[in-house]
């Protein structure tokens, strides 16, 4: 088969709107995709607060360097961090081929960009044409269990009838492999919904909404979380948070918490733009094994906003010992987001999310990056080793292991506050460590 280039265009939302910003060419060779090259648009750039699709191979630090170039992704990547982060991923995947009607994986590249239409994560979005017009989208409250019926359809491989296609709109943008779509609920705000999977041996909505729950108890940065029941069927709503409400023109005064803000008269929905640490290490899945906290910790250093770095760093290790202690080995790349923060401005480490704890009799743990000196080995002591590469002194760094076992240790009790079945508690009850089991003696004399 003969390789074919198909030219896309990129749009970026630009505080209340979508412009043009440049041009994406890939090579496919059928369902393959081979390579790719962008070039920003001459008009872009002049504009006040162009934002860059990726800050790796996309920056616009030196527009002199990208004005007129055709740009290439690095370590030769046949697609840019930057626009795959806004690709569907393999649930946004199906449900595009389940409206399409084809087989798993058939579909060039380019039509997956496409097809996941204006909605998907972040602040581009991808076309046919320049004169495409963006795609409507968003269900609400109301449909929610529709759209669950529909993505159960999906998700068993049955055909989804006329009467449950909102899914279509609502599902293709997103990531992950579970079963999900967007909604707006009664004041016009975005959640992601994530629904249960007939796969499921666990209500892993319940157990992921109490583990994130449990992790901003312990300090961490976490959405709103929330459930909503059907009958003997439970959804987790996390809000999307990269998504705001502002007034036109006003990025510098906005609050701290952005997740605070909500639709009022003369606010309009903002975006911010978001890369994965798969984006940042400028890499692909397979290389995500290899990688490490302390490369993120790096590329925090390197890309993040000088004036973020410091507590981006302390939370993204305290993130780490939160997923030691809950035995989440789900941490790899795509699970570690950044936003483009439109207050700095700059990048900076996006709230948590995807956090599930794994049930393991196992005594000896990995997690899925490497965690210290000792790799993906998951304990304290391997964690504390590394606490250099999050520039933190030894007492800073064993202070944040104390303030998070103080939690953490205490489990069982916010699970049942958050009206965790005590069947499911069970289950999930040889995911969590006591700390004596996570660390050394030396160490443990360490912590306070």
């Amino acid at each position: 088969m003969t390789a074919t280039e198909q030219k896309l265009y990129v749009f970026t939302y630009l505080d209340t709107e979508w412009v043009p910003c440049g041009q994406l060419t890939l090579s496919e060779d059928g369902a393959k995709l081979s390579a790719s090259t962008f070039a920003y648009g001459l008009r872009y750039l002049q504009r006040p607060g162009a934002l860059e699709v990726d800050p790796v191979s996309l920056s616009l630090r030196d527009m002199d360097l990208v004005r007129g170039t055709a740009l290439f992704p690095p370590n030769n990547l046949p697609l840019f961090g930057g626009i795959r982060d806004a690709a569907p991923d393999a649930w946004g995947r199906r449900v595009i081929e389940s409206r399409l009607k084809v087989p798993a994986n058939s579909l060039p590249e380019s039509s997956y960009l496409v097809h996941a239409g204006s909605q998907r994560v972040g602040a581009i979005d991808i076309r046919s044409s320049r004169v495409s017009a963006a795609t409507p989208g968003f269900g609400t409250w109301n449909n929610l269990e529709y759209l669950m019926d529909a993505a159960q359809r999906i998700d068993e491989g049955l055909p989804v009838p006329a009467q449950l296609e909102e899914i279509f709109a609502e599902g293709s943008a997103l990531g992950g492999a579970r079963p999900k779509a967007t909604v707006r609920d009664e004041e016009r705000v975005l959640w992601l919904a994530k629904f249960p999977s007939r796969k499921d041996a666990l209500l892993v909505p319940v157990l992921e909404t109490a583990t994130l729950r449990l992790a901003a108890a312990s300090g961490l940065t976490v959405p709103p979380v929330r459930l909503v029941h059907f009958g003997s069927r439970t959804v987790m709503l996390i809000r999307r948070f990269d998504r705001y409400w502002a007034k036109a023109g006003q990025d510098a005064q906005l609050p701290e918490d952005l997740l605070s803000t909500v639709p009022a008269y003369g606010l309009a929905e903002k975006r911010l733009g978001f890369i994965s640490g798969l984006t940042l290490l400028a890499c692909d899945e397979m290389e995500s094994p290899n990688k490490s906290y302390g490369d993120l910790a790096q590329a925090v250093r390197r890309y993040c906003h000088p004036g973020v770095i410091r507590e981006n760093n302390r939370e993204l290790f305290e993130r780490l010992v939160f997923n030691i202690f809950v035995n989440n080995d789900d941490d790899h790349l795509r699970n570690h987001g950044f936003v483009w923060d439109p207050r700095l401005p700059g990048w900076r480490l996006s709230p948590l999310y995807d956090v599930m704890p794994r049930a393991t009799l196992a005594s000896e743990r990995r997690l899925h990056l490497g965690v210290g000196p000792e790799g993906r080995i998951a304990t304290l002591d391997n964690a504390f080793a590394g606490r250099e590469m999050f520039t933190l002194s030894a007492e800073a760094a064993a202070e944040s292991i104390a303030r998070i076992w103080k939690i953490v240790r205490e489990w069982k009790v916010y699970f049942e506050e958050y009206q965790v079945p005590s069947h499911q508690i069970e289950r999930i009850a040889p995911a969590f460590r006591h700390i004596d089991d996570l660390s050394t003696r030396s160490l443990r004399k360490l912590i306070p």
